[in-house]
């Protein structure tokens, strides 16, 4: 950034304004910032013209692409006629009435109201918030406590980044608080005892989850969060049965299931919901991302009856329900909500993510001969290339060597976007991804490789 060309003043204005998050503040005056500037399609350009294909969404969140005409008319149309209100004291809205509805309709399970918020991580919050005043309605002020796992991802709030099992996210924030508990990740790969079958590391898992509760006493625990499939922490999909296998131990201390939604929700895994792939069975449901295709802030809660009628007895005995987010409901994510589930249903998306998910499998099981190469890990269209030093030991590289982000850098030279979770490389394009374009993707990430590895070998890192 020596130079005073309108690009690096740009960078250096971004940079002296802007505090990044989840980046690497200390680097970040001499590496500059990378400005995205255009997106069309699966394609993102940046401040030089440069195109990349998105292999992320974003941030798991645009599965319709970029510059969707559809979705850009629905937010004109709503910020014409009602660019803001609110759902406090009774107001409502008809977007926000009619995406409560699509969604009880394409639910996993039966719910009955919806709770709407500005992000996952609010909606995630508010679960836990919803299941502490559950409680107390029913007369059971002990039973607080929420199971998550190691490894897990719910957000960055107070209470959600407790309930994420990533020591980043808790080192010198003074996280987790009270009432949190992490189970085990149900990671077969890199967390099965040697000799162990993926049925015998089922088996643990279900019998540690039993302990912990005994230990801690199933009246004092509220509910247990879970992903689908775990996405931040690394794209880890859970053995076949897990989640057949835990159900039974939380309904036999009354602990309440919460379907933490928010990447796997709205067609990603080859089904409406991360839920229906894996055999999972909530009592709650949190989702956001690709509800509004990306294309405006927006989260929500599903519950089912049974609670909101402990909630509406309640609010009767204090004289009301008293949570909410400004924000909440905002009519114009909530019409892009609409459409967004409109566009996933008339343009079939569940039928292209099943369609393109064999060629995304075919170039995952390829990469597995790269010599880097430790696991692969896929559902529908979302999956992680784990890399280690020692394939037959699964080794890993000193995460101070920063392999995974030296893959990542490899990658946007070459015209693709992904995101490393310490050394795995997780893809997550754009739904709407041709088969050519898929593959022009996965050829990107294997020259990215081949440069990593090229790197490894000259600079002997270990």
């Amino acid at each position: 950034m020596t130079d005073n060309s309108p690009l690096s003043n740009m960078q250096a204005r971004d940079v002296a304004s802007v505090l990044h998050p989840y980046s690497a503040l200390h680097k970040l005056k001499d590496t500059g910032s990378l400005i995205i500037n255009e997106g069309k399609g699966i394609y993102v350009y940046d401040a030089h013209g440069k195109e990349y294909i998105e292999g992320m969404s974003g941030l798991w969140c645009a599965g319709l692409g970029f510059g969707d005409e559809e979705l850009i008319e629905a937010a004109k149309k709503q910020m014409e006629k009602l660019p803001y209100y609110h759902l406090f004291t009774g107001r409502s809205m008809e977007p926000a009435i009619e995406l409560a509805e699509k969604l009880k309709e394409i639910a996993p399970v039966p719910v009955s109201h919806v709770f709407f918020t500005s992000s996952g991580s609010e909606a995630n919050d508010t679960q836990v918030k919803l299941a502490w005043y559950y409680n107390n309605a029913l007369g059971r002020p002990d039973k607080k406590k929420i199971i998550s796992r190691v490894k897990a991802y719910h957000g960055v709030t107070v209470m959600t980044a407790s309930l994420t099992g990533l020591p980043g996210n808790h080192n010198d924030f003074d996280l987790p608080v009270d009432r949190v508990l992490h189970t085990d990740c149900p990671h077969y790969y890199r967390f099965a005892n040697e000799g162990e079958t993926e049925e015998e590391f089922l088996a643990g898992l279900v019998k540690s989850l039993e302990d912990m509760i005994e230990r801690e006493g199933g009246d004092t625990i509220a509910a247990m969060i879970a992903e689908p499939i775990m996405g931040a922490g690394g794209v880890i999909v859970p053995p076949k049965d897990y989640f057949a296998a835990i159900q039974p131990v939380l309904k036999a201390h009354d602990i309440l299931l919460i379907a933490d939604e928010v990447i796997t929700g709205f067609c990603r895994t080859g089904e409406w919901w991360g839920s229906q792939s894996l055999g999972m069975e909530p009592d709650t449901i949190s989702c956001a991302k690709q509800m509004t295709g990306a294309y405006a802030p927006l989260g929500a809660v599903m519950v089912p009856e049974k609670m909101m009628q402990a909630f509406e007895e309640q609010s009767a005995k204090l004289g009301m329900f008293g949570h909410g987010y400004t924000y909440g409901g905002h009519p114009l994510g909530t019409a892009l909500g609409v459409k967004a589930i409109e566009i996933y249903q008339k343009r079939d998306m569940l039928g292209q993510v099943r369609s393109a998910a064999p060629v995304f499998v075919a170039r995952m099981e390829k990469l597995k001969a790269h010599p880097l190469v430790g696991e692969v890990r896929y559902m529908g269209l979302v999956g992680a290339v784990e890399l280690v030093r020692d394939k037959q030991t699964k080794a890993s590289f000193d995460p101070k060597s920063g392999v995974g982000p030296h893959a990542v850098l490899f990658a946007l030279e070459h015209g693709a976007i992904f995101r490393a979770i310490v050394d795995s490389i997780s893809l997550c394009p754009p739904m709407i991804i041709t088969e050519a374009e898929l593959n022009a993707l996965f050829d990107r990430l294997e020259l990215a490789l081949k440069d990593t590895l090229d790197w490894i070998t000259r600079e002997k890192i270990t």
